[in-house]
């Protein structure tokens, strides 16, 4: 059972591959939220399978490694369909004359503005993961606290630009919820 939990937790994370070789775009983005719930499924039931699971005997080298892959390459789609979400709704507030969103004649306008401050955040959320999952699997959670604060510090000169502040904290927020999940499955598993 075991090993269910950790093929259905790569999976996931398998299917946050396409967004490094290809950027989603598109008026509906519905492939990019067609792959973020599938892998949110497929979290979902590792996590099920990985807490009704006995038989886990020797396999934390194994769920470490797994979940940690998981955590860098799953959480993309994941983030960058919560910044899409949240931007369709900032669109959808302006049009409706009750949240001010300058120049944001389409979803993608509106995300030009702060997505064009925060560059690299695609390799940026990546190693993020992959050091949240390692400093979780170490046993140094205080780890999650350094891993923000440089990250913080690193954007900190970008973040007065028009919605890149938001940007950061939802982005980060769901970067990191990720990683927790991918390593907290492993840590049932093991």
């Amino acid at each position: 059972m075991s090993a269910l939990a950790l093929v259905l937790l790569v999976l996931s994370g398998i299917l946050g591959l396409p967004q490094y070789f290809s950027r989603f775009r598109g008026r509906g983005n519905r492939v990019l939220y067609g792959f973020a719930a599938a892998q949110l499924a497929l979290l979902g039931a590792s996590a099920v399978v990985a807490l009704i699971s006995v038989d886990a005997a020797g396999a934390a080298p194994v769920a470490a490694a797994f979940s940690v892959a998981a955590a860098a390459l799953g959480g993309g789609p994941v983030t960058v369909a919560v910044l899409r979400l949240s931007q369709r709704a900032d669109l959808e507030e302006a049009e409706a004359g009750t949240g001010t969103v300058e120049d944001a004649g389409t979803v993608e306008g509106a995300a030009e503005s702060g997505a064009a401050a925060l560059r690299g955040g695609t390799w940026i959320g990546l190693l993020e993961r992959i050091a949240i999952a390692a400093t979780l699997w170490a046993g140094w959670p205080e780890g999650l606290a350094v891993v923000l604060a440089v990250k913080g510090l690193g954007r900190y000169s970008e973040l007065d630009k028009d919605g890149a502040a938001e940007r950061f904290i939802l982005g980060t927020f769901a970067s990191v919820l990720w990683a927790c999940a991918c390593t907290g499955i492993g840590m049932l598993v093991r």
